[in-house]
């Protein structure tokens, strides 16, 4: 139970920061917005870490992990999307992130061999067409492509952002790696910034206050429960979550952005939905 409410959590405060990028990039650069995004919460976690007497000296997989989280979630997922929502909606940024989870179960049996019962894959497979029915739905009205091509790369750095986790919750220290890892991104997306953008910012009262709510919330809080819950439950059974972005990404865009809600994206949403039923019932069948 703890777990299906961390689960459910994470995946809200994650969904939510896709509305919140998106608030973010209409007035400022995204990869300069995310390199201070991730600077602040950065520091902040690392104080953290800190107050809760956590070192420096971390396993050799947690800082294997920090340095390729860093680097394929918070630069190259999270980079890429954020360009990307300057053509397409925040909600279809979060349905497209939604497909990692077989992405993940797929990589998981290719190079760890781990085992997913049938009614697993089933779940998994039934999301993905959940996912598919909303997205034909948004390029038969004419989504950007190009952006819908930069948020699938993402998402395929996000996944192996995800299976780097593997030890990064063993070892303790779990604030320090959330806090290091940020900052590993902050890194890498400061010099991405200074090669491929000009800084304008348009400061407005809505992106300072989506700046704030990002740092703190979808940065920190999120990626904390996302590592305790990974170090739970698993990453293969931990990223089935994401298949919940599709609901709330598209329901938060829509009372805060205006954005539209049709009956595709209702029908796909139950699939999905039912997919991480079927998911999670068959993980938790004897043997």
């Amino acid at each position: 139970m703890k777990s299906t409410m961390m689960g459910l959590i994470f995946a809200l405060i994650w969904s939510s920061a896709y509305t919140s990028g998106r608030m973010i990039v209409t007035d400022a650069p995204p990869l300069a917005s995310l390199a201070v995004r991730f600077l602040i919460a950065g520091i902040l976690a690392v104080i953290l870490a800190r107050l809760m007497r956590q070192t420096w000296r971390l396993t050799r997989d947690q800082w294997r992990a920090t340095f390729v989280f860093g680097i394929c979630q918070n630069a190259l997922c999270l980079g890429l999307n954020f360009i990307a929502m300057q053509t397409v909606e925040a909600s279809v940024a979060a349905i497209i992130a939604s497909t990692m989870p077989l992405m993940v179960a797929f990589s998981g049996w290719v190079f760890f061999r781990d085992r997913l019962p049938r009614g697993a894959i089933a779940g998994l497979f039934a999301g993905v067409v959940g996912v598919g029915i909303v997205m034909f739905a948004r390029i038969e009205a004419g989504v950007d492509i190009y952006g819908i091509a930069l948020c699938g790369l993402g998402t395929v750095a996000l996944t192996v952002a995800t299976l780097a986790m593997r030890g990064a919750s063993s070892g303790g220290n779990l604030m320090m790696v959330v806090g290091l890892q940020m900052l590993v991104g902050a890194a890498a997306l400061a010099v991405a910034s200074a090669w491929l953008e000009v800084i304008e910012v348009n400061w407005t009262w809505r992106m300072g206050t989506a700046m704030i709510y990002t740092i703190l919330v979808p940065s920190l809080l999120a990626t904390w429960i996302w590592f305790a819950l990974v170090a739970r439950i698993g990453a293969v059974r931990a990223v089935t979550f994401h298949f919940l972005n599709p609901f709330f990404g598209v329901a938060i865009a829509a009372v805060l952005l205006g954005e539209k809600l049709g009956a595709m994206d209702i029908l796909g949403v139950a699939i999905i939905a039912g997919g991480i039923l079927a998911v999670q019932l068959a993980k938790r069948a004897p043997g």
